[in-house]
Order: structure tokens, then sequence, then C-alpha cells
């Protein structure tokens, strides 16, 4: 067994998008198992948004990483040492590993996986993203069918998760996606009514026009993941008890804002609460590990429909740790085709 890992730290706080220096590929001791805990050679581990959160030293709903710390991520792999009855090596399991070769947590802190279903289906489809567009579109969404559903970012593996259990459940279904391929696919692959390419329209007035074609009878539900111009041109087409389950606001990570609305300066928040209050409409933000009760009805209800092809998956993936850095910066700007991964052995 190799006595050394490899990890990817924080080397400064960006400003603005995140960039080469801002990360440092770092060997360190590989750690043994203390009572408890399990030693796992990560293979896979997931790329996400909310990672650039962590990256700011910023008050949010969790800490952030520290400069020399371990970026955060969760992996996949196999045990190579246990001190846990719970694990023997050889065991294939989930844990927030981190940007690393390696990760020892305690077992409690990690899920045990079986071979039916391939490992990088833990990182998305199955996993934390996977499982946020279920819960936010099921609990908070509330879909019935007749209704219109919108979602950007529709070929990622959250809007790709909304998008085919709306349509399941009998929902016009519109995407919103970069590019031309990325529309062909939410369309072909994912099932979508209409897509809408971002790119094509400058403005949210000219956005909002595109949308009205696609969803002549207004929106019901707009499953919120990333802000800006796609916000300010669906909130005016929202219909009366319309749903906005809120998980992100990627358009405004690279810029600080975490903690605001991205696209909606001081000047717009009277007719954006205006408009919710008219409409009566249900804004919720949800933060998806606080929600992790939900976690084994939605592997149960989805975990079949991944293994038949009835939900269809599609995977980003980069060989190589010392490659995570760029892919994550990529994974910001819309580059990644599916949910981005890493493969690290």
């Amino acid at each position: 067994m190799t006595e050394t890992m490899h990890q990817i730290t924080l080397a400064a706080r960006p400003e603005g998008a995140p960039k080469d220096s801002d990360f440092a590929l770092v060997q360190a001791p590989l750690p043994t198992p203390a009572e408890g805990e399990v030693l796992v050679r990560v293979q896979y581990m997931s790329l996400d948004p909310y990672m650039r959160g962590r990256m700011d030293d910023a008050k949010s709903y969790a800490a952030p990483v520290p400069i020399g710390g371990v970026m955060e991520a969760g992996g996949v792999g196999e045990v190579i040492a246990s001190n846990s009855p719970h694990f023997a090596v050889g065991d294939k399991a989930f844990g927030m590993f981190g940007w690393a070769s390696h990760g020892c947590l305690p077992a409690k802190e990690m899920r045990k996986l079986d071979d039916s279903l391939p490992l990088t289906t833990a990182l998305g489809v199955l996993g934390m993203p996977g499982f946020t567009g279920w819960y936010g579109l099921t609990e908070l969404g509330r879909p019935k069918a007749g209704e219109t559903l919108v979602v950007a970012a529709a070929t990622g593996p959250v809007g790709s998760m909304v998008g085919q259990i709306a349509k399941a459940r009998g929902l016009h279904t519109v995407a919103i996606a970069g590019g031309p391929d990325k529309c062909k696919l939410a369309t072909e692959k994912f099932g979508f009514d209409v897509a809408l390419d971002h790119y094509a329209y400058p403005d949210a007035k000219s956005l909002r026009a595109a949308l009205k074609e696609a969803a002549p009878k207004g929106i019901d539900i707009y499953f919120e993941n990333v802000g800006g111009k796609i916000f300010e041109a669906v909130l005016p087409m929202m219909n009366t008890f319309g749903r906005i389950p809120v998980c992100g606001m990627i358009a405004g990570y690279n810029a600080g804002r975490l903690g605001g609305v991205a696209g909606s300066g001081p000047d717009r928040l009277p007719a954006l609460w205006s408009s919710i209050l008219v409409k009566q409409m249900s804004v919720n933000g949800f933060i998806i590990s606080n929600h992790y009760d939900h976690y084994g009805k939605f592997l149960a209800e989805v975990a079949p429909l991944v293994a038949t092809g009835e939900i269809a998956v599609l995977e980003d993936i980069t060989e190589g740790l010392e490659n995570a850095p760029r892919a994550f910066m990529g994974l910001l700007e819309g580059k990644n085709v599916g949910k981005q991964i890493v493969k690290i052995g």
C-alpha cells in the first residue's frame, strides 16, 4: 500500500472567477483508521457549484474552507483498510472525502454502495444533485398533471432530474440550457417538451418573449438554480399560486453573491415582492443537507428507474485529480455536459 496521498487545497480566496493559483496540489501521509474509522481509495469525486461558495470567507449555511484546507467534495471508492465492523476491505463506499486520492472517515459518516449500478451514479443521479432535484420538485414544487414547469441548467444533474420527474407526472416541461447542443440533449435525451438556448437572448425581455411561446399557459413551477437574467424573465410569467423552489443561484457565485439575489438590484426588489404577494406564490429556499430523512424514499423511487433506463443519465468525466481545478472552473462557466465528475484512480 502506498504511504502517501494527494490532495487539492485552497491556496487563496478567489476574487471573481477561480484561477489556477487559488488551488494547490499537495502530498500528505496516508492516514491509519482509528477505532470506528474506514480508509477509502477514492476512484471518483464530484464537482458541484456549491463548492464556489465554500471558497469565500463569507457568512453562509456552511463554514468556508480555510486557506490550506482540503477542498470539500463527495467521493466514491474502495475500502482498503477498516477499523469498523460495518465495512470490510473491498467494499464500495461514498463519503465526503474532499478533493483527494484517499479519505479516512468514521463509518457512521459513510454510505455503503452496492454493485448493481455504476459507482458514479452515487455522485450524480442518485447522489446529492439528483436528490436535490427530486426533493425540491416533489416536496416544494408540488407538481400536478397539466401544469407547466421551467428549469434552467436543464441538462445538469439537478435540472435533468427535475425535468424527467415532472414529465413523468404529466407536466409540460420547458428547459433552459446554454447552447444548441445542450438544448438538443434536453429534448432528445431528457424528454423536455421545449428547450430554449439562453445564449440566444441578450436580455430578460427577449428571453421572456420566447418563454411566452414555450409556455402559453404561464408557469406554475420554476425550479430556481441559476438566477440572473433567467429569473428576471420567468418571474412575471408565474401563475397565481405558483411555486419556486430555490436551491442555488449560480449566476452570482463568482461575484460573491451567495447570500444575495443575482440579477436583482435594490430597485427591482419592490416589484419582486409585489409579484410574489399579488400572485400568492410560494418561494422556498432549501439546503438539501437538511432533508436527508427523505433520502430513502428518493432512492426507493428513483433507483429502479435509473436501473431500467427510464431516468436518463449523463456524466462528464475528467481524468486526474490534478485536473479538478480546471474542470471546476469550466463547470462554473457551464462548459460541462452532464454531471461533472473527476476520475482519480
